[in-house]
This record gives structure tokens, C-alpha cells and sequence, in this order.
């Protein structure tokens, strides 16, 4: 997948779950979801599931834990993606 495609699906995901409208203008590679965006822990679970429906894939509780940035997001999808 397109990096361009992946980050606006990401951040059609993100979307309900963020506090900070201004970050999220901004929504880049480097935006940290919950320094920038503001997510709260328990919303950060809701975009996980929200990334596994959208792509049809399984997120380990490992990958969970390094998932908190969108960087960090588009390298496990495209690596779960792969994998496929």
C-alpha cells in the first residue's frame, strides 16, 4: 500500500478520537498519538481495533505497546500487511 494511502486511512481512524484539532491539521508521519493528538490510553485501544477492521489484520499485544505514533502505526500495518 501507498505510503500517502495508508496515512489518510490512518487518519480517517484517528479522527473520532482526537482533542487536539489543530495536531491533527497537521497529521504527519511524526504525529504522536497521544502527545500530539491527545488520545487517551483507552481511545488508543479503539484506533488499534478501528487499524485491525479497516485492513483485515491481527494486532499483537507487542506491536499494541509500540503503536503510538503514526510512524510506528504504518510500519506494523505494512509489516502485518505483508505478511498476509
Amino acid at each position: 500500500m501507498k505510503k500517502e494511502e495508508l496515512l489518510a486511512k490512518l487518519k480517517t481512524i484517528v479522527k473520532p478520537y482526537i482533542q487536539d484539532e489543530e495536531a491533527y491539521t497537521k497529521l504527519s508521519e511524526e504525529t504522536d498519538f497521544i502527545n500530539d493528538l491527545k488520545i487517551n490510553s483507552a481511545n488508543l485501544v479503539d484506533v488499534i481495533l478501528d487499524v485491525e477492521d479497516e485492513f483485515d489484520i491481527r494486532i499483537e499485544n507487542d506491536d499494541m505497546e509500540k503503536m503510538v505514533s503514526v510512524k510506528a502505526a504504518m510500519a506494523i500495518v505494512n509489516e502485518k500487511l505483508a505478511a498476509k
